[in-house]
């Protein structure tokens, strides 16, 4: 097949949640024999483009992402009924380049990578009407911001940003919906997310290709990082609402309670763009904010726990298979735990709740032979279930139930 993957950032390096997905489904589909064109916004140019995805791919293009201020935001939000995230990637350029790439070569499936895309799919329909389109959805969006205006809502002056969170839920339900009923496939991350997806579908099936990864990336062969004992360690972009309110949740309710019974603990919160209110944790000698990193795994290695305390999300928790896949013992709240296997969420330890939270991981940092046992069942099963072996099957799959392969 010839497949044309639209995607809102180059998907390389996969450091993050949906670059390690497109970069996976692009290797993937690949090795699997089929010819992959990919169009992304990328800010440095085409020049700059890393030589894996030159190689995988038949044809590259690059475009670079639009400028959109508050002002634009609020004005959108004020004279339009569309959600925030369909006009995050509104671009004169980014069209163009579509149409000129869809003129020039004809596509069996163009898939739009996640919700922001696809404000471009009347393009697709108009000059390929035959290809079919398949959305990927990275997350069940309405659903995301429906749970973060839950949390919002009873936190002490959060009232703004959870008016905002509902007033955008209200709009995207109804701008994915008609997503979801104008293409031939929906793709959802998660079972959970498939269920929030289907009624959007008219009952219509939503198909379910979990997050991945390789999961020989993670085994024990980068340089050793000593970060001492009794180690925590978060990972994930920093900017990300439901990260940041995770690491402030932490912080704020959980953390003085292992200190209680572990003084000397000290967390490592590691991702790029750390957000102005994770700021203040710089003063605290115990808790190191990295910022951007070249690669995460060597903390992982060094994590004598990893914690994953999210409140509001959606999908699969790419951070959790990246933790388990090293090895890590992984606490992590049942949210943040949602969308994996029945079976896979035995291998870690599941708190609901700041007291429940601390009991755990104050446990694991006193049990050494419990912290390895963990440590093993977890990578077992991210290299089971999770590596992107195991996953494509499923993808093409998908594709054969619309008339592909």
């Amino acid at each position: 097949m010839r497949i044309l993957l639209l995607t809102p950032s180059l998907p390389y390096p996969p450091h993050q949640g949906g670059a390690i997905r497109n970069f996976g489904i692009i290797r993937g589909l690949r090795e699997a024999g089929h010819e992959i064109s990919l169009l992304s916004f990328h800010t440095n140019g085409i020049d700059n483009v890393a030589s894996p995805l030159v190689d995988l791919c038949t044809r590259l293009e690059v475009v670079p992402p639009p400028s959109r201020s508050r002002k634009d935001r609020l004005r959108d939000m004020l004279l339009t009924r569309q959600p925030d995230i369909a006009r995050r990637l509104l671009s004169a350029a980014f069209r163009q380049r579509l149409i000129a790439m869809l003129d020039a070569e004809t596509y069996d499936l163009v898939q739009f990578e996640g919700l922001e895309m696809t404000p471009y799919l009347d393009v697709v329909r108009q000059h390929q009407p035959a290809a079919k389109i398949c959305y990927d959805a990275h997350n069940a969006e309405y659903a995301l911001q429906r749970s973060i205006f839950e949390v919002d809502r009873k936190t002490p002056g959060r009232l703004a940003p959870a008016l905002y969170s509902w007033a955008q839920a209200q709009r995207i339900y109804h701008y994915e919906r008609s997503v979801c009923n104008r293409v031939d496939c929906v793709i959802a991350v998660s079972e959970e997310d498939a269920e929030a997806l289907r009624p959007l579908r008219e009952n219509r099936p939503v198909a379910v290709v979990p997050n991945g990864i390789f999961a020989e990336r993670y085994l024990n062969n980068t340089p050793r990082l000593d970060l001492g004992e009794n180690v925590l360690v978060f990972t994930g972009k920093m900017d990300y609402r439901p990260n940041v309110d995770a690491i402030l949740w932490f912080v704020d309710a959980v953390l003085p309670l292992i200190r209680a019974s572990v003084p000397d603990v000290r967390l490592y919160v590691v991702g790029q763009k750390p957000h102005q209110s994770l700021e203040a944790l710089r003063d605290d000698p115990g808790i190191e904010v990295t910022g951007w990193v070249a690669d995460v795994q060597p903390f992982l290695q060094a994590a004598t726990v990893y914690i994953a305390p999210l409140r509001m999300g959606s999908g699969t928790r790419l951070k959790i298979l990246e933790a388990m896949a090293s090895g890590c013992a992984v606490v992590a709240t049942p949210i943040a735990a949602s969308g994996l296997k029945t079976g896979v969420k035995a291998s870690i330890i599941m708190a609901e709740g700041a007291e429940a939270f601390a009991r755990e991981v104050v446990a694991l940092l006193n049990d050494a032979e419990r912290r390895q046992a963990l440590g093993k069942a977890a990578q077992a099963d991210a290299r089971r279930f999770y590596d992107w072996s195991a996953l494509i099957p499923y993808l093409l799959e998908t594709y054969k139930d619309i008339g592909l392969g």
